[in-house]
């Protein structure tokens, strides 16, 4: 199944290059024609397609960046309030808002594996599991630390406030990676799901949390009512993460903030989002936008593609 599905994936590439190299071929013809006759009433319609081919051939480089083992593969993504109190709960339902909208955008699958509401507004954390070609892929770059300044809603005299926010993803692996845990390693809680201001999504304690002691990864489901359901879908998550800590040892990568609980504060920032001020900047490549509602309601690829080409 898994081969069909790669077969596909590079039989759709090759098809889609081999038109632009089509469509290239027949605009080169047509120019010297133009040329040749003195037809400048043909550029006006050379340009418009040599346009609508540079917007293909770019989505087309976007497979270059895609070549990493699990870059096709589903993802998680954790979402984590740090410091900032009520503002930074704000924040990551904020950031969470953006990323499931940028999902739609992308006509990708998202399912909410648990999302722990703040005391006031917000949320103190949520897992997301984002299925689609190259989720991970298109994804990977969003790992660091988010930092919101903006004149806080919660402050009486609406003073300027700075907010932190994690986002740490990582690859949904497929039963084929041998990930071998310890069931003596592995503490597992149950408990009951509650929703916003602490209603009950239902009175039977169905929500799982696992923990894995030696490494003190932290997993949690209560996306179903079913108790079982629910420790199977944090157990692969478990999995998940097992597999890429062991992968940033051995490629000696820079350690991973959710991995390390490394506070979440003014280090490791990737972007910073000034709102009073309209301005974006990621602070890795540079690029900065004042459009700031757009990439909060989900239009994230300029930050994205450019993280990307950068080879982040």
């Amino acid at each position: 199944m898994k081969l069909n599905q790669e077969k596909g994936i590079l039989t759709s590439l090759i098809n889609s290059i081999d038109r632009a190299e089509s469509d290239l071929r027949m605009i080169t013809e047509i120019l010297e024609l133009s040329i040749k006759e003195k037809n400048s009433n043909l550029l006006c319609d050379i340009v418009d397609e040599l346009n609508i081919i540079e917007v293909t051939i770019k989505k087309l480089e976007l497979n270059y960046f895609f070549s990493n083992k699990h870059d096709r593969l589903n993802c998680y993504l954790d979402i984590q309030s740090g410091s900032g109190g009520t503002d930074a709960q704000d924040w990551a339902n904020m950031l969470f808002r953006m990323y499931v909208k940028w999902s739609c955008y992308k006509n990708f699958k998202i399912e909410i594996i648990e999302k722990t509401h703040g005391e006031i507004v917000g949320i103190k954390s949520a897992t997301i599991q984002i299925l689609g070609k190259y989720a991970f892929g298109w994804l990977r770059t969003e790992t660091g630390i988010h930092r919101l300044v903006r004149k806080s809603p919660f402050s009486s005299n609406n003073q300027r406030h700075t907010s932190f926010a994690s986002v740490f993803v990582y690859p949904d692996i497929d039963n084929t990676v041998q990930i071998k845990i310890n069931s003596c390693d592995l503490r597992i809680d149950v408990y009951r799901a509650s929703g916003a201001g602490g209603q009950h999504v239902n009175k039977t304690e169905s929500a799982v949390r696992v923990t894995h002691i030696p490494s003190g990864l932290v997993t949690q489901s209560q996306s179903s009512r079913s108790q079982h359901k629910n420790k199977n879908i944090a157990l692969r998550q478990l999995k998940s993460k097992l597999y890429k800590m062991t992968m940033n040892k051995i490629k000696s990568e820079k350690q991973i903030l959710e991995i390390q609980k490394s506070d979440i504060g003014w280090g490791n920032q990737i972007r910073s989002y000034i709102l009073d001020s309209s301005r974006i900047k990621d602070l890795r490549t540079g690029v900065e936008v004042s459009n700031t509602q757009s990439i909060l309601d989900g239009f994230l690829d300029i930050f994205i593609e450019s993280s990307l080409r950068h080879g982040l």
